[in-house]
């Protein structure tokens, strides 16, 4: 069956940036279409007795929200082996991804969580298109040196004109017309600090500045930083009012776990001023060494290296004044895309903090993680939703969890 062609009518949305459909009661996840079309796709994945994958390669109805692809080397009309990745919603209009967005959220909180949360994903400053907010490229390299995005849903390079969701200075660097013997990747960045640069492959990492307002944060080149231009000053704010001041207290041992940088731990502590404790917690040494520097202006502010699943267990251990200051806690989470895990949310949950702000860049993880921490005692008093990536199926979501 896979390479068939067939006709299929997309239904709803899904997690993942695909459409559902069905061919003879089966689930077949649809790419490239939007809810409501009757397209001709091809069956690529055949291999699941539970469901199959296809990708649109003619579209017969098109929905009043499709619009030209705002990457031509991602449009439907190229083959599908042909069109780029990382643009999956590309050919549809803005406001209809973010309603889009909104429902694979609202619909992962009911499912998963049992919640009926009402979101609106709000947009960011940027161009009126949604295009030119990314400060961070990847292109990947074949065997014959040609530069590249990976194809959709593979790991093979094709040679794109344009990158169209990446800045100007992004875009005047990126070298698309050139061939690279020996590495991997070449990543393309553009700090709001310096000028631009490329990593060609493993490179020793530099360090470079962000600017998120008034503040200066140092990172490596190759370090994580969010891509959007808009996201640090974005995600800075939202996490200072999801706070609920009445239940912060400066002296409690508030924590930042996941913390990088210490981009969110510095919003914490400008919302609330220089005599908050708070302790941030990293995996990578490097990202907790520059976060000691960035949070130099905080007395009680401690940079900690260790996985966060491991560190949070030692709370157990804690003295009993140290556990009521725990408990007095508002604890900083922004864990990866996998989110924080049962682990490490009955580990904080013994604790008790008086709350959670939780920074999420997978509404589905963020879900089962709201489920987990309601059976723990904790109510999801807020939420709001963030287009940070433009054109792709990707939302970031931040709440605020109440111990009850």
């Amino acid at each position: 069956m896979a390479g068939r062609e067939v006709e299929l009518e997309a239904t709803k949305i899904a997690h993942g940036g695909v459409s559902v459909a069905r061919l003879d009661s089966r689930v077949v996840f649809l790419a490239d279409a939007i809810p409501g079309e009757k397209v001709v796709a091809r069956i690529t994945d055949d291999s699941k007795p539970s469901f199959w994958r296809a990708t649109t390669v003619r579209v017969l109805e098109p929905s009043p929200h499709r619009q030209p692809h705002v990457w031509a080397e991602a449009a439907v009309e190229r083959d599908p082996d042909e069109r780029a990745g990382g643009a999956e919603f590309g050919h549809i209009d803005l406001a209809y991804q973010r309603a889009l967005k909104a429902e694979v959220l609202a619909e992962a909180l009911q499912r998963m969580a049992g919640l009926e949360v009402p979101v609106e994903v709000e947009s960011l400053p940027g161009s009126m298109d949604g295009t030119g907010w990314r400060t961070r490229v990847r292109l990947h390299v074949d065997g014959d040196g040609v530069v590249g995005p990976y194809a959709a849903r593979s790991h093979r390079v094709v040679p794109v004109e344009s990158l169209p969701l990446a800045t100007d200075a992004v875009r005047e660097i990126a070298p698309l017309h050139e061939t690279f013997g020996g590495a991997e990747t070449v990543d393309v960045l553009a700090p709001s600090s310096g000028g631009a640069r490329l990593i060609v492959g493993t490179q020793a990492p530099s360090v470079i500045r962000e600017l998120v307002g008034d503040r200066e944060f140092r990172v490596d080149d190759s370090g994580f930083w969010q891509v959007h231009e808009s996201a640090p000053l974005a995600l800075t704010r939202a996490v200072q009012e999801a706070i609920d001041p009445a239940g912060f207290d400066p002296r409690a041992a508030n924590l930042d776990l996941y913390g990088g940088v210490g981009l969110l731990a510095a919003a914490v502590g400008d919302r609330f001023g220089s005599t908050v404790r708070i302790t941030t917690v990293e995996s990578d040494a490097r990202a907790t060494d520059h976060a000691a520097e960035n949070l130099a202006d905080w007395l009680g502010a401690t940079a900690v290296t260790a996985r966060v699943e491991r560190w949070v267990r030692s709370l157990s251990d804690a003295s009993a004044a140290e556990r009521a200051r725990l408990g007095a806690a508002t604890v900083v989470l922004d864990p990866p895309r996998a989110g924080a895990g049962k682990v490490v949310l009955e580990a904080l949950a013994a604790v008790r903090p008086a709350q959670l702000v939780y920074v999420a860049c997978d509404p589905v993880a963020f879900a089962r993680d709201a489920g987990t921490l309601a059976a723990l005692g904790y109510r999801l008093d807020r939420l709001r939703a963030f287009d940070l990536f433009p054109h792709t199926h990707h939302v970031e979501a931040v709440g605020t969890l109440i111990r009850v």
